[in-house]
């Protein structure tokens, strides 16, 4: 009986940090794990591999760590390297339009010819997040094939049986090859000891399969927590390569590029339905989904690493599919808000000439990091929204520049209502009428900040019941404990997984100008009693149709001399939950621009009037029906700000401020982060109508 074959082996490293990361995080990644994961695979000869580059990386490295790129170069160059193409920056290309996509696979594919001398005919897919539509764009880039995770073939139809082989797809007559990753390979490396592994490669060859494909992370490889002792002082990566060796001397394993692997035949048609990896397509979903799609996948499914020595062949798992990545935009509206903002600046972007710094901004505010949540902070971290919102306005001020300040009404975060979108050479503001008439965007072009670029508190799959048991942001709560497979380490996804209770919710996602009325209780000072004090703030012309205060009241108090009040008694009126109508067209004159809504639920009525000023500062006066509220009720707006900004209400107001911290999960464990502040402005209901100023620093 002949000696099976070799087994092909297929092993593609993935190095990525996001636009805005810090240069600390950069650094210790190149010295803690790119270079010692590189020097090892180099003194073992543990050649041909593949690697894929992020472009933010690349971009760093080639600052301060070009003589890095030159050693990955030498060896590209020699054949023991393949390099993967990819978008650019980073993006998710499924949720970036037809052109987008095109012109960040062609940008990375001309950065990689410049700089290594290559065409890459692989690319590794952000994420592996799919859709059918892709093989269009990317063939039309040059691209041969794509990396995806067995889960996209699993749940088509395809045994885990035929998943050692390429595949072909295709859109639109543009066809590609497809290459599945191995998921139980994700879970075995570096996790578990080496000889676990050497089972599981020979338990498949064993069963006839010809070839794996292990596409992955590089930061698992000592930036993930425990793993740099493990991988490195612990031996395990020595260890490994040294296994790698001695299989390929004995003819049992057989190291190819992941090119080699997609030259592969026999895998026939696949048409892979829209998803991403298992967690994805958990994390994707909110809370109540995820945990009745986890529920449902743990009945129907073992979950790696336990399954990767055994058959799989009932293994009803990869056919429960979770959400989407595009799910993440419904999830957070703070995704959707930069998602939406980046569509409509690159399609002003092309009408305008397309002119280099501001496509390049926008290709970079697509880095995919800042728009998602699930074991990474994501979302939720301030550093990686800011960056996308500053490269928004370093976009939008080029693409503005000379103009005087004017408005449009647009549905701009493509819910089903509109907004209006007041914007100038200064200044870039989105104002919804349909979500109580507040400010959702206002970014300041001079410091590229959006002040309202705040995180909201949400429920999250790993939060516990928040009325159970209500957490103290400062009571410092320390994180679950990690349950290790044996013998190994634990993988991010094998920690415990659910954290103390947050603080409470958001009743809705925090915004600029968000108005209330509530009874501050008996702790409150005795307002009528009170001599209210304020100063005019800005004159409106009589004829306008929502006159601005002018208040015939005594200069000279601002609203740091007044005293607190927060809403610790029962609300009574929550304008901000509920839709207001433009009362009439906003209009751009002297100036200005002049939005006037009037509430239209069956609350008290209000009436609100903002006005944008050429010089940034945002006027809001409220108008409110003071008979339908008891006496002693307060009425107060509420802006959740990102930065530090000048507010000053008239008459004066009772002023209260509350940090926004939210409690996230992320690689390290659970921490809390700090958001913003909210900055609360109320006064006596008796007092019908108040104005706030609002000046961006």
């Amino acid at each position: 009986m002949s000696e099976s074959p070799p087994l092909r082996f297929a092993f593609a490293i993935h190095l990525h940090q996001p636009v805005g990361n810090f240069d600390h995080v950069f650094e210790d990644h190149l010295e803690g794990v790119y270079r010692p994961l590189l020097r090892a695979l180099h003194s073992h000869g543990a050649y041909p591999f593949t690697l894929h580059l992020s472009g933010p990386l690349l971009d760093w490295l080639e600052v301060h760590a070009a003589s890095f790129l030159d050693e990955i170069g030498r060896r590209v160059s020699d054949g023991r390297i393949e390099l993967l193409a990819s978008g650019r920056h980073e993006p998710i290309l499924a949720a970036l339009s037809p052109r987008d996509r095109l012109e960040q696979l062609e940008a990375m594919q001309s950065l990689l010819r410049a700089r290594f001398g290559v065409e890459a005919a692989g690319a590794w897919l952000t994420e592996r997040v799919w859709e059918p539509d892709l093989p269009d764009t990317l063939a039309h880039a040059g691209i041969e094939y794509a990396l995806l995770d067995d889960r996209h073939f699993l749940a088509c139809g395809i045994e885990r049986e035929e998943l050692d082989r390429a595949f072909q797809t295709e859109s639109g007559g543009s066809a590609m090859t497809l290459l599945p990753i191995d998921e139980r390979l994700r879970y075995l490396i570096p996790f578990q000891p080496v000889d676990e592994i050497e089972n599981f490669f020979a338990s498949r060859r064993a069963s006839g399969c010809r070839q794996l494909v292990l596409g992955d992370d590089g930061e698992k490889f000592g930036g993930w927590p425990g793993t740099r002792a493990w991988v490195y002082d612990g031996g395990w990566l020595d260890a490994f390569l040294s296994a790698l060796g001695e299989l390929r001397a004995r003819g049992v394993l057989e190291p190819i590029t992941t090119g080699e692997a997609a030259a592969a035949p026999g895998g026939g048609l696949a048409y892979p339905a829209p998803g991403s990896y298992r967690e994805m397509e958990e994390w994707t979903l909110p809370r109540p989904a995820a945990r009745r799609f986890n529920s449902l996948a743990d009945r129907n499914s073992a979950q790696p690493p336990a399954e990767a020595n055994r058959s799989a062949a009932d293994d009803a798992g990869p056919l429960i599919r979770g959400g989407h990545w595009k799910g993440f935009l419904r999830k957070y509206p703070e995704s959707n808000r930069m998602h939406k903002a980046a569509l409509h600046l690159s399609r002003l972007c092309r009408g305008r000439g397309d002119p280099d710094e501001a496509r390049l901004a926008i290709g970079r505010a697509q880095c995919n990091d800042a728009y998602w949540h699930g074991v990474f902070g994501g979302v939720y971290l301030p550093h990686l929204r800011q960056a996308v919102w500053k490269e928004l306005a370093r976009a939008e001020r080029r693409l503005r520049e000379g103009e005087d300040i004017a408005c449009e009404i647009l549905d701009f975060d493509f819910d089903g209502h509109e907004e209006v979108w007041v914007h100038s050479s200064r200044v870039s503001v989105v104002i919804a009428p349909a979500r109580g008439g507040a400010i959702e965007m206002l970014t300041n072009f001079r410091n590229g900040a959006n002040y309202a670029d705040v995180m909201s508190r949400y429920l999250e799959t790993y939060h516990g019941d928040p009325e159970a048991h209500h957490c103290d942001p400062s009571d410092g709560a320390s994180p679950p404990g990690i349950g290790a497979p044996p013998d190994g380490i634990a993988s991010i996804h094998d920690r415990d997984t659910e954290a103390p209770a947050p603080p409470l919710p958001d009743r809705a996602p925090l915004a600029l100008f968000q108005e209330l009325a509530f009874d501050p209780g008996p702790s409150q000072p005795d307002r009528r009693a009170r001599t209210w004090r304020g100063t005019g703030l800005v004159q409106e012309a009589a004829s306008d149709p929502g006159p601005a205060v002018t208040p015939a009241l005594p200069a000279g108090a601002t609203g740091g001399d007044s005293p607190t009040a927060t809403a610790s008694g029962p609300t009574l009126a929550e304008w901000y939950l509920h839709p207001f109508r433009l009362a009439s067209p906003p209009r751009a004159e002297a100036g200005r621009v002049r939005v006037y809504m009037e509430s239209e639920s069956g609350l008290p009525n209000m009436r609100k009037t903002i006005d944008i000023l050429t010089d940034r500062a945002v006027y809001v006066t409220l108008d409110w029906s003071h008979s339908e509220l008891s006496g002693g009720t307060l009425v107060a707006s509420r802006m959740a700000l990102a930065r530090n900004a000048q507010v000053e209400g008239v008459p004066t107001a009772l002023k209260s401020r509350e940090r926004i911290v939210t409690l996230t999960r992320s690689e390290q464990g659970f921490e809390h982060i700090d958001q913003g502040e909210i900055v609360q402005l109320a006064w006596p209901v008796e007092t019908a109508k108040a104005q706030i100023r609002l000046k961006p620093g």
